[in-house]
């Protein structure tokens, strides 16, 4: 059978790499799986036909569309999701890997999509922040905004997770209106083209949205400009050197890296052995040195516990470990299956040899041993026990990138945190305890290096994601070591591709420019009852102006006894008086809002399903009895929450009878799309 050549996806079409060709073995059995090369390509016109052709295509869509697109991408990854799995087999992934790998993948485009209709406007600019005044009367404003950068997103992946590695970058770049240029690593790139194959079958992708490189960059670097993003997974070494190409640099082209990382897990001073915190910790633990072979940037490379403590952890692990079925990934009795290639392999036998060298030793495992099938890259999970790590820095140094972990003793918290953060920067810490104390303590201690920070118990531990489990809702970065980046974060991540820009105008100018009400924007005054209307029918700016209603003292006083609420303001007119606030009684602000309501919504069954909130309340001038009040009721925003039902955002402000803003908010609304 001949060995399939993987192709490159340049200008929307399937591209055969020229020249020499690199043998891609299968982790399993170094059998010959494909070849792969990228000679031959323009590397130049494809970062060109990502910024003319890809660019505007995904720029035109709104923040919805997009993100419907990214969730049908994750609907056809999931509808092939077995031809994934066959191959993911061959990385030496068992099903279990495969799952974070592939589904995890799917789910975090789900997730993506998902915030981009919740938390996103049905629009092209995403406003940061609320307007700044800037003159007296209103007519002079600041706004800040975000666009989409007008240039490429160039990712640079791992080999661990040639499915999830990529679509984790390309939600948050498709949502932002970026086209992308995915390099995955070779040693999987077989994985990654085929998930790309899906997604181009699927007719989704706009045309130059999506390219794909299965080789060497060449000089695309070459090409880059101030307007296109790296994103880069990998070591620290080829991170430094893509940083300080001279382009980058030059053009200080935005550079977004997860790199090394010494990750810790913790056992807390009061987790004794017996705990259920000490269980969780062992199971986390052994977890983490096994899932991937422990080829996760996330693993645990540092386990740490009370000096007193550490004999009994180191036991229970290795019982753990001893338990642990390495072998064909293919075989469902297989807890582990094999690195991705004999070359890693060696490589991590090579740290362990560093570890060994600078006194810390093997307490459980053979590097040498190579269990599983001939030709494969397997080895045994190793554990390491340094007595001294005060000393011995090359455990807070030395990343064996594999089923590898070094267990360390601490005295006292305050060593802890010293010991933790030795690492100079990780990605993820997981602690285990029921101390609160010793959270607060230790968490602030370590937050300043540290990603992500874990704290697990018997209360959230069946339902936690884990120590190792980046969440697309969620940062996934960390500072120093770990590339002093960030990805994911929901729609944080997002804003990694866009550029925020200080607008200045009337509010008139910044509502069209940002397809938004804004405070002192026009309006357009409607007869018919806005919550008469489906979501689509209304408009941005449609306006609602009600009748007034005056409001007694008898309201206020009813109000105060029907709930309770009999605050001096509201009750004693001299107390009232006394204050530097009041002039006298005033009414509730919550009086204020029910008779708002009162006065603007429309009883009768229709387009708008439920209240879900208020946000962004402010109280601003005072209502005495007597005095009246109405409400115009706008249409700030929409969002689609799914296909049953959006989000209508609606800015609600109310006026005394000396049109005096009395309190302003937004309302939000579920509604018939």
């Amino acid at each position: 059978m001949k060995t399939p050549q993987l192709l490159n996806f340049a200008f929307d079409k399937w591209v055969q790499g020229e020249g020499n060709l690199a043998d891609i073995a299968s982790a399993i059995d170094g059998s010959l799986v494909a070849r792969t090369g990228s000679g031959g390509l323009d590397f130049g016109g494809m970062l060109r036909h990502a910024r003319e052709v890809g660019g505007p295509a995904l720029r035109k869509l709104t923040f919805h569309e997009r993100a419907r697109i990214i969730k049908g991408l994750g609907l056809a990854i999931m509808a092939r999701k077995e031809e994934l799995y066959d191959l993911s087999y061959q990385t030496g992934a068992t099903r279990k890997d495969g799952w974070i790998d592939i589904e995890g993948g799917a789910g975090t485009l789900f997730s993506f999509s998902s915030k981009g209709r919740r938390e996103l406007p049905d629009a092209h600019v995403l406003l940061d922040g609320a307007v700044e005044p800037l003159s007296k009367s209103g007519s002079f404003i600041g706004q800040h905004i975000y666009t989409p950068l007008q240039g490429a997103a160039v990712h640079i992946n791992a080999f661990n997770f040639p499915v999830w590695g990529m679509l984790e970058k390309l939600a948050p770049t498709f949502l932002a209106g970026m086209p992308a240029i995915v390099k995955p690593a070779s040693s999987t790139a077989y994985l990654c083209e085929a998930a790309v194959r899906v997604m181009v079958e699927s007719g989704l992708l706009p045309p130059g949205s999506l390219q794909l490189i299965v080789g060497g960059v060449g000089d695309l670097f070459d090409h880059l400009t101030g307007q296109d993003v790296v994103s880069f997974t990998g070591s620290a070494s080829t991170a430094l050197k893509l940083r300080s190409h001279p382009v980058v640099q030059r053009e200080s082209v935005k550079f977004v890296a997860e790199q090394d990382s010494l990750n810790a897990s913790l056992l807390g001073p009061d987790a004794a052995p017996g705990t259920p915190e000490f269980d969780l910790f062992v199971k986390e633990v052994v977890n983490e040195m096994t899932a991937k072979a422990g080829q996760k940037c996330t693993a645990i490379r540092r386990a740490m516990a009370p000096v007193e403590y550490l004999d009994a952890v180191e036991a229970a692990i290795r019982d753990r470990l001893a338990a642990t079925k390495v072998g064909d990934p293919r075989d469902k009795e297989s807890r582990m299956g094999a690195l991705v290639s004999t070359s890693q392999r060696d490589d991590v036998r090579a740290q362990i040899g560093k570890l060994t060298a600078a006194g810390a030793r093997i307490v459980a495992g053979n590097p040498d041993a190579s269990p599983g099938i001939a030709g494969g890259a397997f080895m045994e999970p190793i554990l390491l026990r340094s007595d001294d790590p005060w000393s011995n820095s090359a455990v807070h140094d030395v990343e064996a990138f594999g089923p590898v972990s070094t267990v360390m003793p601490y005295r006292d918290m305050a060593d802890a945190i010293a010991l933790a953060n030795r690492g100079m920067g990780s990605l993820a810490l997981s602690l285990f305890t029921y101390s609160p104390e010793a959270a607060r303590e230790f968490i602030q201690g370590a937050a300043a290096y540290h990603g992500r920070m874990l704290v697990l118990n018997r209360d959230n531990g069946a339902e936690s994601t884990g120590h190792g489990s980046p969440l697309p809702v969620l940062v996934h970065g960390g500072p120093g070591r770990a590339g002093g980046s960030e990805e994911m974060g929901g729609v944080r991540g997002v804003k990694h591709y866009m550029q925020r820009t200080a607008i200045q105008s009337t509010p008139a100018m910044i509502a069209a420019i940002s397809e938004q009400y804004i405070p002192g924007g026009p309006k357009h005054e409607i007869l018919q009852h806005p919550f008469r209307r489906r979501m689509s029918e209304l408009t941005i700016g449609d306006t609602l102006k009600t009748k007034s209603r005056t409001v007694t003292l008898e309201d206020i006083e009813h109000f105060a006894h029907f709930t309770g609420d009999t605050f001096y303001a509201h009750m004693d007119d001299e107390a009232a008086k006394a204050s530097p606030i009041f002039e006298g009684r005033v009414a509730h602000g919550y009086l204020i809002l029910s008779f708002a309501a009162g006065l603007f919504v429309d009883p009768d069954p229709g387009p708008v399903l439920a209240n879900t909130g208020l946000e962004n309340l402010r109280f601003l001038t005072p209502l005495y009895p007597d005095d009246s009040m109405r409400v115009e009721l706008t249409v700030r925003s929409k969002s689609l929450k799914s296909e049953d039902t959006g989000v209508v955002r609606w800015a609600v402000e109310i006026f005394n009878q000396n049109d005096e803003l009395v309190a302003t908010y937004d309302l939000l609304t579920e509604n018939v799309p």
